[in-house]
């Protein structure tokens, strides 16, 4: 009988606890764990380009599967390029489990080739980081690893040399059977009299719901029915929230509506459920604030609060409603609903096939997206405009899903997410939402797309330029400067990667090449040219945002760029901000 490795044990142990895959690159440091996943049933190597993107897959798959979902990286570089997008899985809230080689146990300290801290490394993006410096550690380290990074719903991270993988083990087998924890969080009796009374006290209540809500669909429309309360979402939330709901107002915050930044700035009483929305300045400063969440140090994080509760949102819910009373006045959600509707007709409007000879507008771009994908469509989408464009214009149901890095913030995250959510679900549709500058940061894994055989579609809002950069240094009056691309032709690289590569420069081609693409049986990339003037609309323009664009036109024309003016005069956007402006500086504006 053969004498079973560490990293052997290692693997045993993910196969026991129902991992499938480990997403990585290899390396020398890694030959034990490597070898023994070639050695064994149920579980395969993933193999991407790059590290970083290793984590950003595990991430998705977590995210989707609510389940256990590994990464690796080789000692020194390899594992701290998984750091970024394990700092996605812990903001995020998914359980990841990331192993970290490091050099030979002898040369620990010796300032050894590729040496790092990886304890000290992987701390602040971690629940759980130690390292195996003995045979006899393993599984046990590991088995608490992955607790840790299942029960705190983050990320654990196991740093095993690679000398000590290929020890022979001294406890071969797995140690515990691991399951999910579900408990039932709830508010104490007294809290949630506490609760009711203020709601029931309450006129004017508005809901801001996250993704907390993403098992509480059902309670969460029964509590706004009671309270007459429409309900803003927050982006994680657009997922579970907006579907089959008479009391959506949309999102606040920058990408927003300015329905849901009016419904939560008119409100008398604000309840949050399961939310840590980040921007204090898109919070009441007069109501009432209620916060229920399962994690007792979000409570009060953002914007004072009059009353917090730990409990999980859906349970909470079912035992609050029949203390709540029924209210009968509709006029401050009927506003809301209405102006809702509103806003969304004119956002709509703006996603036309027009001018047909010019560059596609983004939004016509993910509204066709939109009404083509299937209606259990997986999307992914890069932060800045797709991130934007797609919290306005992809239309959830509760069959679709939608994956960001909307916490953390990170480039180049849609291809890589793209990767894990394929992985996880091969018999669903994959679409990746990339900005030209997060598809070139990690262009090397279209190449993983082939490796892999994963039939992934690729949709490129390509507008030669870091656009939501450049729309923020217009807010701030400034004239943009480093944040041009120039850009290689993307289709022909996908093609020469082994994909189905199309190119879109008229409205016109863009319905049909989106079919194509969608239908065709493998991975496939779609490069549109967008807009790059196409401004979005805040759900609210400050006066430091008028004065902004208002000087970012006068250097625009004094700089001699004034076609840019010319293009910008016929977004909504400026229109609104000028009238901003003119009120401000005078009509000689």
């Amino acid at each position: 009988m053969s004498i079973k490795t560490v990293g052997q044990v290692l693997i045993d142990t993910l196969v026991a606890a129902g991992v499938q895959r480990v997403f990585g690159v290899p390396g020398d440091s890694l030959n034990a764990i490597t070898d023994a996943i070639r050695k064994t049933e149920g579980i395969t190597w993933s193999h991407v380009r790059h590290e970083e993107s290793a984590a950003f897959a595990a991430s998705a798959e977590a995210h989707l599967t609510g389940r256990l979902a590994v990464c690796a990286g080789s000692c020194g570089p390899g594992n701290l390029h998984l750091i970024n997008g394990l700092y996605e899985a812990n903001r995020s809230r998914v359980p990841v489990l990331a192993i970290a080689a490091q050099i030979p146990s002898r040369e620990i300290g010796s300032n050894y080739f590729q040496e790092t801290r990886p304890e000290a490394l992987f701390r602040e993006c971690s629940h759980y980081c130690e390292t195996i410096s003995h045979s006899s550690q393993m599984p046990r380290v590991l088995d608490i690893a992955m607790q840790t990074a299942i029960a705190r719903r983050g990320v654990a991270v196991v740093v095993i040399p690679g000398d000590i993988a290929n020890e022979a083990a001294t406890v071969t087998e797995p140690r515990l059977k691991f399951t999910y924890p579900d408990p039932v969080i709830l508010p104490s009796e007294q809290e949630l009299s506490n609760l009711a009374a203020i709601l029931n006290r309450a006129k004017k209540v508005t809901i801001l719901a996250g993704a907390g809500c993403r098992r509480a669909h059902a309670e969460l429309l029964a509590l706004a029915g009671k309270l007459k309360a429409p309900i803003v979402h927050a982006l994680r939330g657009k997922e579970f929230i907006e579907h089959d709901n008479p009391f959506d107002v949309g999102m606040t915050g920058l990408l927003g509506f300015s329905s849901g930044y009016h419904a939560m700035m008119n409100a008398q009483t604000l309840l949050m459920l399961g939310t840590d929305f980040p921007y204090q300045d898109f919070y009441p400063t007069h109501a009432t604030v209620v916060q229920i969440d399962i994690l007792g140090e979000q409570l009060g994080r953002r914007t004072k609060l009059d009353l917090g509760v730990v409990g999980d949102v859906a349970q909470t819910l079912a035992a609050l409603l029949p203390r709540l009373d029924q209210k009968t006045d509709t006029d401050h959600l009927d506003r809301f609903v209405a102006h809702y509707r509103s806003a969304r007709k004119e956002l709509d409007e703006l996603a036309t096939d027009t001018p047909a000879d010019g560059a596609v507008h983004p939004q016509y771009l993910t509204k066709i997206l939109n009404d083509v994908a299937a209606d259990d469509a997986i999307f992914t989408c890069d932060v800045g405009t797709p991130t934007l464009w797609a919290a306005r214009y992809l239309q959830m149901n509760g069959r679709r899903r939608l994956i960001g890095s909307f916490s953390h913030g990170s480039m180049a995250n849609a291809l890589p997410q793209a990767i894990g959510a394929q992985a996880a679900e091969p018999g669903r549709q994959v679409i990746a939402l990339s900005g030209d500058g997060g598809l070139a940061m990690l262009m090397g894994e279209l190449c993983t797309l082939k490796q892999m055989n994963l039939p992934i579609k690729i949709v490129v809002f390509r507008n030669d330029a870091l656009g939501f950069v450049e729309l923020e240094m217009k807010a701030m009056g400034i004239i943009e400067y480093a944040t041009d691309l120039k850009n290689p032709d993307f289709a022909k690289i996908a093609e020469a990667s082994g994909l189905l590569g199309l190119r879109v420069d008229k409205p016109a081609q863009l319905p049909d090449a989106l079919r194509k693409a969608l239908s065709h049986d493998g991975p496939a990339l779609v490069e549109v040219m967008v807009n790059r003037m196409e401004l979005a609309i805040p759900p609210s323009i400050t006066a430091s945002q008028a004065k902004g664009f208002s000087l970012y036109m006068i250097r625009a024309v004094l700089n001699g760029r004034g076609d840019q003016v010319l293009d910008l005069a016929n977004t909504s956007v400026l229109k609104e901000t000028l009238a901003v402006a003119k009120s401000m500086f005078g009509a000689g504006l």
